[in-house]
């Protein structure tokens, strides 16, 4: 990587590489004292094995590592650490570690112990299987009773666990080889993380049903094992070729579709600020502004006054997004809403309109929160916006909604937004996350059909935790799940994974699709304080200017080789066919254009880390 890292991350803070481990055939990844990319001759076989702990609010420690010791030998390697979680409360919990591996198993051990007493919503053992190649693949699920199920891992998301009481699963590798992970010390179940865009299945300990917080007791020790065990019937030759190191090859695929309307998210906070900057907004030009409004964080007519004053600078279309209070009857508040927007002669084209209360996740096992029916809060918002469209949906992520989903027949759009800091904040798990995209649109429209749909707005920082009471503060700009601010949102790495979430959900044939704000943490532009490029344009400014001007253009599939490290679309328009590429990693690669582009016309293109680039199809 030759690029500054301030450019790339918008921190000069790098990752710690991980170390390479290799038994016989397996291969593994040590960071952070989890393992990461398990694979068997090549293939990913596990996505991670961690031993995480969580706090109240669902907020992971980054725990410090001592005394790590790795050996490696012939066809095997052992590994342990001790780990040490530090609560602000003052109390603390040490946890030893052992890794082991050889040929074809792999064990990971760990005991925790706390000499004070320690909160927490989930200490133990995470596994993630991959999703790509393995969703709606056989299963087969040891529940602790003894009981042996022949399953399936879930295709559509699964908006509760799809296996609960497991004691070991297996699942093919290949033709010949199975893969069976197995957890001792406590009761497992998985849950379906492609409903947050993890691109994983999790398999974890102490099931949802039962209380959180809980607390560890002092100075009893809490032991816990997963095994990784392969079973190899096959011939000797590699399952998987080895990673080429040449062009990534690109070439036509057969979907088409057109482009969606590009929006830009504005809260009251931000509002003064948008339009001071309102030249960038033309600039930018964005079909939507999607106008925040909610009562009980103070928001009144004075924000509504403000929204009419940047929708007279706007060209495009606008809708308000409500968190109705439901604090007394949905019909008063929507009406009371209504008549503080006449007063500041605001009339936005839409309205989503959703609970307060749903912004916050139920998890499996809690209990619902109070909430007048769906029905009557859409039915309170057609008496009090006529003439205006009514959306629903959640305002928080496809996992609410895919928990508690909305009646299709009583709106004209459905919306949702995703987050790739929920669980994990490092950055191959935040651009993972992608690979989860597609199958989060095609569940979406498994359930609504071919029904108005809309996505964001979705940024790497959190706008809000429905799993907690709050969204993590980041002052020293670290790279943390669950934060209100993201380094990242700075540098080239957002450019990228924002043009790449374009890419990932264009065949979900959305209406609208919002990755920003104009202003704010959230935004294309930086604050005074933050050295970004000259007239404080954040990289991704550029990204969400070129999909404003490409919304409604004809598009068509590209493939790649390696989807995972180069993504591309073919966008059609008066101006003429170009391909849109984008580098989701931090190293150069080359990019083989041949199946795409005329004889006469360049055949390859080196991209830098984390870059985005456009090519013309012909002259």
């Amino acid at each position: 990587m030759t690029a500054d890292a301030f450019q790339l991350y918008g921190t000069r803070s790098l990752e710690r590489p991980p170390v390479r481990l290799t038994a016989g055939k397996l291969t593994a990844d040590l960071a952070d004292g989890g393992l990461r990319s398990i694979r068997y001759q090549g293939i990913e076989v596990l996505r991670a094995i961690s031993y995480l702990v969580r706090d109240r609010d669902w907020g992971t420690y980054s725990p410090g590592i001592a005394d790590l010791r790795i050996d490696q030998g012939e066809g095997r390697f052992d590994v342990a650490y001790r780990a040490t979680c530090e609560a602000p409360d003052g109390t603390s919990l040490v946890i030893e570690v052992r890794i082991r591996a050889d040929q074809d198993r792999l064990d990971f051990e760990a005991e925790a112990v706390s000499e004070t007493g320690f909160e927490t919503n989930r200490c133990g053992f995470c596994i993630l299987h991959p999703i790509v190649g393995v969703a709606g693949s056989t299963a087969t699920v040891e529940h602790v009773d003894g009981r042996i199920v022949e399953t399936r891992f879930p295709d559509v998301i699964e908006p509760w666990q799809p296996f609960k009481d497991m004691r070991a699963i297996s699942h093919k590798v290949a033709a010949d080889v199975t893969a069976e992970c197995r957890m001792e010390g406590d009761t497992f179940e998985m849950e379906d993380q492609r409903n947050w865009s993890d691109a994983s299945y999790k398999t974890y300990v102490r099931p949802l049903a039962l209380p959180w917080p809980y607390r560890l007791p002092a100075s009893q020790p809490v032991r816990q094992k997963t095994s990784l065990i392969i079973r190899d019937t096959g011939p000797s030759a590699p399952l998987a070729a080895a990673a080429s190191s040449g062009a990534i090859r690109l070439e036509f695929g057969t979907r088409t579709g057109t482009v969606p309307d590009i929006g830009v998210v504005v809260t009251p906070e931000e509002a003064d600020a948008t339009l001071a900057a309102r030249s960038l907004l033309l600039e930018i030009a964005p079909r939507e502004l999607l106008f925040h409004f909610d009562p009980n964080a103070g928001h009144d007519a004075t924000a509504l006054q403000k929204f009419a004053a940047i929708t007279a600078a706007h060209r495009g279309r606008t809708t308000l997004e409500i968190a109705l209070a439901c604090k007394s009857s949905p019909s008063s508040e929507a009406a009371e809403i209504a008549r503080q927007m006449q007063r500041a002669d605001f009339r936005p084209d839409a309205i989503l309109i959703s609970p307060s209360v749903d912004r916050q996740s139920t998890p499996p096992g809690s209990k619902w929160p109070d909430c007048p029916p769906l029905q009557e809060i859409y039915a309170a918002a057609r008496a009090a916006f006529p003439g205006m469209r009514i959306g629903g949906g959640m305002l928080s992520y496809f996992t609410e909604l895919n928990r508690k989903r909305v009646p299709a027949s009583e709106i004209d759009f459905v919306s949702h937004c995703t987050n790739p800091i929920v669980h994990a904040a490092d950055d191959l798990s935040v651009m993972q996350t992608l690979e989860a995209l597609p199958f989060i649109t095609r569940s979406v429209r498994a359930i609504y059909g071919d029904k108005p749909y809309r996505i964001g707005p979705s940024t790497i920082p959190m706008r809000q935790n429905p799993y907690g009471s709050r969204t993590m503060d980041n002052p020293s700009g670290g790279r943390i799940p669950m934060a209100n601010r993201d380094p990242r949102h700075n540098g080239c790495f957002a450019e990228a994974f924002a043009l790449a979430y374009a890419i990932r959900v264009l065949d979900a044939g959305l209406e609208c699709l919002t990755l920003s704000a104009l202003t704010g943490p959230f935004g294309l532009i930086a604050g005074p304080d933050e050295p970004v490029e000259q007239g404080g344009r954040r990289p991704l400014f550029h990204t969400v200017r070129t999909l404003s001007a490409l919304a409604g253009a004809a598009w068509q599939e590209c493939i790649s080789s390696s989807p995972s490290e180069v993504l591309s679309f073919v966008a059609r328009d008066a101006a003429g066919a170009r391909l849109q590429i984008v580098n989701l990693t931090s190293e150069n690669r080359t990019v083989d254009c041949s199946a795409c582009r005329p004889a006469d016309l360049d055949k390859q293109l080196l991209l830098a880390p984390f870059a985005t680039a456009v090519m013309p199809l012909a002259d």
